[in-house]
C-alpha cells in the first residue's frame, strides 16, 4: 500500500482530503514559499477534522521562507511553535536545519526532537541542499527521525529516482523515505515504484 501525504495550505482544503480518504495531510501556511508553520487556530480545527477519521496530521514548523540557517531567537521561535503544535494536537512534526556549510544542524535538531516528545518528525527537502546524504541519514536515524522527504536534487528538475532509489537501498529500512516536488495522482504510482519507496508527497497527490 502506498500512503499518500498531501500538503495542504492553510485549513480549506483539509475537509475535503479528509473526505478523500487520504491517509496523512502535510499542514502548512505560505506554499509560495515553499510552506511555513500554519497558525494555532488552524492546527487546532484541522487536528478536530482529522480526530475523527483515519487520516493523519503533520505539522511544518518552519518560521520564515528562504534558506534553512536559522539564529538563535529563530530557534526558540521553532522550539515553541512544536510545542505549540503538539498541544494544538498535531500528530507529527515537519521539520529541517542546516548549516551554513549545507551539513545537518544537530543543534536545533536536538532542541525540535526534544520539543516533539516523542512524536515522529520527519525531516523536509532541505535534505536535497546537504551535500553527503548518506551520512546525513545515519546522523538523522540516531536522533530518531523518523522519516526524510527529498526530490532528489533542484525541484525545478524531474524527481531524481536512481538517486534516491540509491538511498532508499542504504537506509534499508531503518527511516522512510517520502518523495515529493512534481508528484501526482498520475504519477505516484510509477515513481514510488521506481524510487522504491511506499511514501509520496505532493499538492496534487489526489484529485
Amino acid at each position: 500500500m502506498i500512503i499518500r501525504e498531501l500538503c495542504v495550505e492553510n485549513f480549506t482544503k483539509v475537509p475535503h482530503a479528509i473526505r478523500e480518504g487520504v491517509e496523512r495531510i502535510e499542514l502548512c501556511d505560505n506554499l509560495a514559499a515553499g510552506g511555513t508553520t500554519p497558525s494555532y487556530g488552524v492546527i487546532q480545527q484541522a487536528a478536530e477534522l482529522v480526530a475523527e477519521s483515519k487520516t493523519t496530521l503533520a505539522v511544518m514548523i518552519r518560521p520564515r521562507a528562504g534558506d534553512f540557517v536559522y539564529n538563535s531567537y529563530e530557534l526558540k521561535i521553532i522550539e515553541t511553535d512544536t510545542l505549540k503544535a503538539i498541544e494544538a494536537g498535531a500528530q507529527n512534526i515537519v521539520f529541517g536545519a542546516l548549516t551554513e556549510e549545507n551539513e545537518l544542524d544537530t543543534d536545533a535538531l536536538e532542541t525540535v526532537m526534544v520539543a516533539a516528545q516523542g512524536l515522529p518528525v520527519t525531516f523536509h527537502m532541505a535534505f536535497d541542499e546537504i551535500k553527503n546524504q548518506k551520512e546525513a541519514i545515519d546522523q538523522l536515524i540516531e536522533f530518531g527521525v523518523d522519516k526524510i522527504l527529498m526530490h532528489g536534487g533542484p525541484l525545478n528538475q524531474p524527481l531524481n529516482t536512481e538517486k534516491i532509489k540509491d538511498l532508499v537501498t542504504y537506509a534499508n529500512g531503518r527511516i522512510t523515505i517520502l518523495i515529493g516536488g512534481g508528484v501526482t495522482s498520475a504519477n505516484y504510482e510509477s515513481l514510488a515504484q521506481a524510487c522504491q519507496t511506499s511514501f509520496v508527497h505532493g499538492t496534487k497527490i489526489i484529485d
